[in-house]
């Protein structure tokens, strides 16, 4: 009985998508600018319709957020005033405190890492490029979150 090899290649999807941004497969590979691929109102409306998606889940997932964690604070105000817990408040200030020294410490040095650095200026550059898409994006969003 003759046993039938089946080969198989191995893709490493993180090798792969490495030097391939999700913007470069959505916007003109070969050019990275949509402007040379779509006309103006296209791009407003591709811009505008994404960030009002963007904008309407931001709003929805923030005010979820804000209860949750008002909603937290409340119950432990009231375990505490119970008696259920006892809160240390001179320790909870003390770490607080330390916890802004580091904050300025980090934001006063203003270092990014070179990684960082990079793929910041990539996306900079992407929105230059692609200025009319990033306007309808914005405005989009704001349109989103007041909904």
């Amino acid at each position: 009985a003759g046993v039938k090899e089946d080969s198989f290649n191995v893709l490493d999807l993180a090798e792969y998508t490495k030097n391939r941004p999700w913007w470069r497969k959505v916007f003109a590979p070969s050019s990275g600018s949509s402007a040379e691929k779509y006309n103006v109102a296209t791009q407003l409306m591709i811009g505008g319709v994404t960030g009002w998606c963007t904008g309407f889940v931001f709003q929805k997932v923030g005010k979820l957020a804000a209860t949750a964690v008002g909603g937290g604070f409340f119950l432990l105000q009231i375990a505490n005033h119970t008696g259920y817990i006892k809160v240390d408040w001179k320790l909870l200030e003390r770490d607080v405190n330390k916890a802004k020294q580091q904050l300025k410490f980090h934001s006063s040095g203003n270092k990014m890492s070179p990684e960082v650095k990079s793929r910041v200026d990539e996306v900079i550059i992407f929105l230059k490029k692609n200025i009319i898409l990033t306007g309808g994006f914005a405005g989009g969003f704001l349109l989103g979150m007041a909904s």
